[in-house]
């Protein structure tokens, strides 16, 4: 017998699951999203075969959210349509990003979706956690510390601790929806802009050393996809972009 998610449970964060490997990792994730509220799951190039009979019945009464899962070949087409990104992970890394605590990440959640911001939470494959090229495309780290010599955690563990922190802000706040505020940009809309950028700078000996390119495109491309940036403002730096180069697009 399946649960249909309940209106009661409103707007919430979105999670995804990159390359999950276990079916039964996926249905135990979806109970535990539905056991707090969190009714929708993205997944990006599961496992065939991920959707059996072990899943269904980890799920134990959440299939629905297996049945409905949005699925993607790629990180970045997953989370285009979202104005704020958080990677979840277990371990410190060292990319520049503001690292929070998942009761940081959720409250900054509620004012964003207070906002009419869509937000969303990415989660590794079981084994390796998220990769440097998908943490990229994040604003912000969401650390869970857990014991340093004992540190890795399940999928479903990892959902259910994020769920959780969700429905304790939703208890806990009383934020009205606000009104006429300027949504955040979408993930879409900075990396428009900053591969836009990168095509302006190229020829102009910018990115020099030639060892360097990759590298330097890729800061360029981080630096733009982490800020805080209104659509409006996106238009703002598209507008200075355009002076600076001459073009008329």
């Amino acid at each position: 017998m399946t649960s249909e998610p309940s209106n009661n449970f409103e707007t919430h964060p979105d999670f995804v699951f990159v390359n999950p490997q276990l079916g039964e990792n996926i249905g135990s994730a979806a109970r535990g999203m539905l056991n707090f509220g969190i009714a929708k799951m993205v997944l990006v190039s599961p496992r065939e075969g991920w959707l059996s009979s072990q899943a269904i019945a980890r799920a134990s009464g959440a299939s629905s959210l297996l049945d409905k899962a949005r699925i993607y070949q790629d990180v970045e087409s997953a989370i285009q349509d979202y104005s704020y990104v958080f990677a979840t992970t277990a371990r410190r890394r060292g990319l520049v990003k503001e690292v929070v605590t998942p009761e940081v990440a959720m409250n900054k959640t509620m004012r964003l979706m207070a906002e009419g911001n869509k937000v969303a939470f990415l989660f590794g494959p079981e084994r390796t956690g998220l990769e440097n090229k998908d943490i990229t495309l994040a604003n912000e780290y969401v650390f869970i510390p857990t014991n340093p010599e004992f540190s890795s955690l399940n999928l479903a563990h990892s959902a259910v601790l994020l769920a959780y922190e969700w429905r304790q802000q939703k208890y806990q706040s009383s934020l009205p929806t606000a009104e006429d505020k300027e949504y955040l940009a979408s993930v879409a809309s900075k990396m428009v802009l900053a591969n836009y950028f990168i095509r302006d700078l190229e020829g102009t000996g910018y990115f020099e050393p030639e060892n360097r390119i990759d590298s330097m495109k890729e800061y360029l491309r981080n630096l733009i996809l982490r800020m805080d940036m209104t659509e409006g403002e996106v238009k703002t730096f598209h507008r200075i972009r355009k002076a600076l180069s001459g073009k008329n697009e």
